[in-house]
């Protein structure tokens, strides 16, 4: 089985691949190592390859992980958020990529404010229309942004999706293009620059790039077992 450095190396090639085929520059893609559920030991061998930046889907999780690794790491809240844990992922993360409501953002614009820090966040949105999927609807997050803007403590960078599970990669192109054509409408509707498109994921995320993604979530691809 390859090990953790040379699953890593196999998705930077096919990021690079994957850009080129769309005219980009992998170095415009951030790539996300998704590190729930593997302990701290396995993510040092992740950083040991040159990855900075890991996503974690669950608070508890990452409040006993986070002080194990080295303060230099950046980290992204991936995971559905309850409001009631807002205060405690301001504390742990530099980006909350899933803020999908009016009602939580407000809360970690007050928690931010209280921590005396400014939060990078990016608005969940179910661009695919499943029922079981969270995320803004694309109308609600038109007439929400203006409000969502409008929060001190939160700097709007982009928008965030997760595309439903698909055999055939290809089939999930329309999702993500989706979501690019959200933002493009979004920034010229309101005048406000939304530069990330956080999309795609192991199965999906070379489509994904040639759609737009300028963040990718990898971890299956990453973390799989190496025995």
């Amino acid at each position: 089985m390859p090990t953790i450095a040379e699953n890593i190396a196999a998705v930077r090639a096919r990021i690079e691949t994957a850009a080129g085929r769309a005219g980009r520059s992998a170095a415009d893609v951030q790539l996300i190592a998704v590190s729930k559920t593997h302990p701290p030991e396995v993510v040092r061998e992740a950083v040991a390859e040159g990855l900075t930046v890991f996503g974690e889907s669950r608070i508890q999780e990452a409040k006993a992980k986070i002080p194990e690794l080295p303060g230099k790491l950046k980290w992204h809240f991936i995971g559905h958020l309850q409001t009631n844990k807002a205060r405690e992922a301001v504390e742990l993360f530099h980006m909350v990529q899933s803020v999908d409501s009016v009602r939580l953002a407000r809360e970690l614009d007050q928690c931010a404010g209280r921590a005396s820090r400014t939060l990078a966040v990016l608005l969940e949105c179910n661009v695919s229309g499943e029922s079981t999927k969270f995320g803004f609807k694309p109308d609600e997050v038109m007439a929400a942004l203006a409000e969502l803007n409008s929060l001190r403590r939160l700097e709007i960078q982009g928008l965030m999706t997760m595309a439903p599970f698909f055999e055939d990669p290809q089939d999930a192109r329309p999702v993500f293009r989706a979501l690019r054509e959200l933002r493009d409408r979004l920034q010229q509707q309101h005048g406000i620059p939304l530069p990330e498109l956080s999309m795609g994921m192991t199965n999906d995320f070379e489509a994904a790039i040639e759609e737009g993604a300028t963040m990718v979530r990898i971890g299956t691809a990453i973390f799989r077992p190496t025995s």
